[in-house]
Parts: structure tokens; C-alpha cells; sequence
């Protein structure tokens, strides 16, 4: 599903228990973000934008550094590197953790974990 106005785009499927999965791009930067199946999907205000309110969380992945964004409130997350084009996702919904990590080489490295409880898929 689609945005009406913010390139943002949403699975299919709402999702819920404990779920893993990667995602890859190529180019400068990338933002990976989830949120709530009922966020606001018209028009150009916060309430539509990943990360900027209490529907949705995001990893933003720059050149040079990462940063995780919630309610509006910005985390640098200080890593050495940052060359990996290739981020896992980990939702343990029951446990209200959401947690990034950078994939390279097949290996997982801990970018951050968000703490909440989820009140839907």
C-alpha cells in the first residue's frame, strides 16, 4: 500500500509475532521503517512521515553513519563503519522489541532496539 504524497510503502500484510527479514539497496542512503497498517497515508504532514510520531519507527542509512528515529525523537547510532548496503529487521511483537542490525558477509551487527509495546499489527 501507498502513500499518497511521501515515497513511503507498506507490505501487505500486517505483521505481528516474531518476525526477520533484510533489506538491501543500492545508492546513497536508504530509510527502513515500520509502522502501524492505520497510519495517516494522505497529505504531507507528520502524521504520515516514518518515524516523526507514535505510529512508526525507522533506520535511516547514510554514506557515513546510522540514526533511528521515534516520535520525532533522533538517535545517532555511533558505528565505525557504515559501508554495509544490507540491514535485517527483527520484530518480536509479544516482546515489544524492534531491533536493526547491519548485515555483512552474513554477519549480524546490533544497531538498535526499540522498546514499546505494540498496540497493533
Amino acid at each position: 500500500e501507498r502513500f499518497e504524497d511521501w515515497p513511503q510503502v507498506l507490505c501487505r500484510e500486517g505483521l505481528s509475532g516474531r518476525c526477520y527479514w533484510e533489506v538491501e539497496w543500492s545508492g546513497g542512503g536508504a530509510g527502513i521503517g515500520v509502522t502501524y497498517k492505520g497510519i495517516n497515508r494522505r497529505g504531507w504532514g507528520v502524521d504520515c512521515w516514518f518515524g516523526y510520531n507514535d505510529k512508526s519507527w525507522i533506520l535511516y542509512c547514510y554514506v557515513d553513519r546510522y540514526s533511528v528515529r521515534h516520535n520525532d525523537k533522533t538517535t545517532d547510532i555511533p558505528v565505525t563503519s557504515s559501508d554495509s548496503h544490507r540491514v535485517g529487521v527483527y520484530l518480536d511483537w509479544p516482546a515489544g522489541t524492534l531491533s536493526f542490525y547491519r548485515v555483512s558477509s552474513d554477519t549480524l551487527t546490533h544497531l538498535y532496539t526499540f522498546n514499546t509495546t505494540f498496540t497493533e499489527p
